[in-house]
């Protein structure tokens, strides 16, 4: 039972993080959570043929509850672009169910080495301030289709929040930084539905799963996960909106560089 309940609070401090960075910077989910989540896991005892699976599918079931709450917090600053939503949302649900089908295929290490690369170059762009050109504007409905359907299934894949790769993607067609937090952050609802199904459904035939499993989603992390994080959200998108945007592009940039190496570090050696 002093073991149960130690668990249940290491996950709940990790579902407070999610929340908090959630509603900061919009990178809720895996982004935050999956590298921490492995190692909890290891020390925990879970199956070390599954953990990076369970890691990451749990990490996407989380991110539905805690992108509701952060979704509504910046919508009360006005900085979620609905319109943009709308876009992205057919690509999203595709390439989110696809995720978690496509993940059985391939290696965990190879995916994570690809997030790496991708949210390292992201980073880097965001310190050394890239503008650009004030003529580039979003895409049309294809493109955004298009977009949502690329970060559906790579959050699906390695359980990271859409917002690391829809943040920079956005800024870069001059959105706002603000709103596309907002809107990165909203993202996370259509992915979770849709990476969850694909997640629970992929793992119902897997062997040697721990008790409380339902497919690789494990309920008894996902609990804590939620409860603290749905709290948390709020006052991350509170303070969000009250730092000025170059320092918050800055802590964006850091936090998910760091994130991304130990990420990479922790899945490609599971």
């Amino acid at each position: 039972m002093l073991a149960l309940l130690e668990q249940s609070s290491v996950y709940a401090a990790i579902g407070a993080l999610i929340g908090f960075f959630s509603g900061l910077l919009g990178i809720g989910g895996g982004a935050v959570q999956t590298p921490l989540t492995v190692l909890a896991f290891e020390a925990h005892g879970l199956p070390h043929q599954h953990i990076a699976h369970i890691a990451v599918a749990t990490g996407v079931a989380s991110i539905a509850f805690t992108a509701v709450s952060s979704t509504l917090a910046h919508h009360r600053y006005g900085a979620v672009d609905w319109q943009v939503l709308r876009g992205l949302l057919p690509g999203l649900i595709i390439g989110g169910f696809a995720g978690g089908y496509v993940a059985l295929l391939l290696p965990t290490r190879w995916l994570a080495i690809v997030m790496v690369v991708f949210i390292s170059y992201a980073s880097l762009a965001m310190v050394v301030d890239l503008r650009p050109a004030p003529s580039r504007g979003l895409p049309g409905p294809a493109g955004l289709a298009l977009l949502g359907g690329a970060v559906g299934l790579m959050s699906t894949l390695v359980g990271a929040g859409g917002a690391v790769l829809l943040v920079p993607v956005l800024t870069w067609f001059n959105l706002p930084f603000k709103r596309a937090i907002g809107t990165g952050a909203s993202i996370g609802l259509p992915i979770a539905i849709t990476g969850t199904t694909s997640h629970v459904l992929a793992g119902l035939n897997q062997p040697d799963l721990p008790p409380g499993s339902l497919g690789f989603v494990w309920l008894p992390a996902l609990i804590p996960f939620v409860l603290a994080s749905v709290v948390l959200a709020p006052y991350g998108a509170r303070l969000a909106h009250r730092v000025p945007a170059r320092r918050l592009r800055l802590l964006f940039a850091i936090t998910t560089f760091v994130l991304a190496l130990r990420m990479g570090w922790s899945l490609a050696g599971g």
